[in-house]
């Protein structure tokens, strides 16, 4: 995908996380490649994953310390032993990891370690091949690569207290207490900038790799950012917070028929009158990093932008919230202007979704999402069945937050089962229930299909990546070696044909 139309495709949705490698997590080495190279064989043209920030609360990449950082558990050892940064001998003690989920403490203890060596050696070599880069990466992120090293810097030694429990004049950003900071934690604010660095430059060759084979990244963007982050603390007058720079009012959604409590999900809120003073700047350099990394970006919980839930901070429910006007079409004006159009957008407008914020879509000629886990309760007129699907759509099997197909059709009701098999001419004696549901999302009218790797794979429950409302146990699925080597590449790529979805050039 890119700013241009979109042509009739397909995708698969894994993040990197996932991917199979033999130090604990995914990350942007082998197994990458081995993945690009398996989209390539298979005929897909995307490769959609979720936010390649560093995670937070629970190990989500939703609850971040930064909306411009990438994961350093995403580093590449091997990569690390290409660029002369380690040596074959320094990965001969690599931990017995398990195969096919993320011990992600164990992985941080890890890679902490090796990182802390990486850069002492490079910090010891002025003359290292790769300083020139690493200056010239510093230059060029200077926007948000400052704060953000600072910000990690201060957590460490500060035992990982949030930033609003700092010392006053280091959470209000006093410009002597800043400098003396900077000062005092120059060698570790120097390494966080140098583990970007390396990640900039490993992300950047799976991007290049991604390109030869004709697959574009179809990235993710959250709509809200968390609280005790880099974002939040260089700029806080741009959220909703008092003097102590706690929230006055944070974000969440309605009770539904979900939840009869709604969901609190405790985000600062947006000062959205500062952002229009300042002709939302702090939007463009978001969605202007983000597309240095990715073709395209979903952007999540887009219903926000027209109007949000807005929770006084004192409450514990969701209940008593208001809704507040959004930004409307004033901030995608400017995005626009900053980006280009049509902008390269896909908005996530699931569940109850208002005539304004089709409207605000319509306008910017956004596309939306179709989920076909959500579509079998037994009305023919269900908006995410196929057969209403209009062109301008992405259509999805599930996505991280669903269930996997194969998990969905085990748990689902009798009713359920029923009228999905009649729907899809579900022959259980001949055809699996994932491969059904791909078929039926590659056939819908949609631009483009997605499906998770996990649907490809067949996997059952055991494969989510993400169950809404657990705190803990989620993003630790992990594909193996085996399963990448025997994922069906012809029969997809086979299916992509089959309903005009293959690249002319394959």
């Amino acid at each position: 995908m890119s700013a241009a139309p979109v042509p009739r495709s397909s995708g698969l949705l894994l993040h990197v996380t996932s991917l199979p490698s033999r130090y604990g997590i995914g990350d942007l080495g082998d197994g990458a490649d081995r993945f690009v190279r398996f989209l390539a064989q298979a005929g897909q043209r995307v490769w959609q994953v979720l936010p390649l920030v560093p995670t937070g609360l629970g190990d989500s990449p939703y609850a971040s310390p930064s909306t411009f950082a990438l994961n350093p558990l995403l580093v590449s050892p091997d990569r690390l032993v290409a660029d002369g940064l380690l040596t074959a001998d320094d990965l001969e003690d690599v931990p017995a990891f398990p195969e096919d989920q993320v011990d992600f403490a164990a992985v941080a203890s890890f890679k902490d370690a090796l990182i802390a060596a990486v850069f002492d050696r490079f910090r010891a070599d002025e003359a290292h091949r790769l300083r020139p880069a690493f200056d010239a990466f510093v230059a060029r992120e200077v926007a948000w690569l400052d704060d953000y090293a600072l910000f990690v810097a201060l957590k460490d030694v500060s035992d990982g207290a949030a930033w609003a429990d700092w010392p006053a004049p280091l959470a209000r950003r006093d410009p002597d207490a800043l400098a003396a900071a900077r000062h005092d934690h120059a060698e570790a604010v120097d390494r966080v900038r140098f583990v970007q660095f390396v990640l900039d430059r490993q992300w950047a060759a799976v991007r290049a790799r991604c390109r030869e084979a004709g697959v574009e990244v179809l990235g993710d963007l959250p709509i809200y950012v968390a609280l005790d982050s880099a974002d939040v603390w260089a700029d806080r007058d741009l959220f909703d917070l008092d003097a102590d720079g706690r929230p006055t009012a944070v974000a969440g959604v309605p009770p539904d028929y979900f939840s009869e409590t709604g969901q609190l999900w405790g985000n600062p809120l947006y000062r959205w009158d500062r952002m229009r003073e300042r002709d939302y700047a702090w939007w463009r350099r978001r969605l202007r990093r983000t597309l240095d990394l990715v073709d395209r970006v979903r952007l999540d919980h887009f219903r926000g932008f027209e109007a949000y839930w807005s929770v006084p901070a004192s409450e514990e429910t969701a209940v008593d919230g208001r809704w507040v006007d959004g930004p409307r079409d004033a901030l995608f004006e400017a995005l626009a202007d900053e980006v280009g159009r049509p902008l390269p957008i896909v908005a996530e407008d699931l569940g109850l979704i208002t005539d304004e914020v089709r409207e605000l879509m319509a306008r910017f000629d956004l596309p939306g999402m179709a989920v076909l886990q959500f579509a079998f309760g037994g009305d023919p007129d269900n908006p995410y069945l196929p057969h209403h699907h209009r062109r301008h759509l992405v259509a999805y099997t599930g996505t991280h937050d669903n269930d996997t197909t194969a998990g969905w059709w085990a748990s689902a009701s009798p009713d359920e089962r029923e009228f999905a098999g009649r729907y899809l001419g579900l022959d259980v004696s001949t055809e699996e229930v994932h491969r059904a549901a791909l078929r039926s999302a590659w056939a819908s009218v949609a631009d483009l299909a997605v499906a998770p790797m996990q649907d490809v794979l067949g996997l059952g429950s055991e494969a989510r990546m993400n169950t809404p409302g657990e705190g803990a146990g989620n993003w630790g699925w992990r594909m193996t070696d085996a399963q990448l080597a025997e994922a069906p590449s012809r029969w997809l790529r086979s299916l992509t044909a089959t309903y005009g979805r293959l690249p002319k050039d394959r």
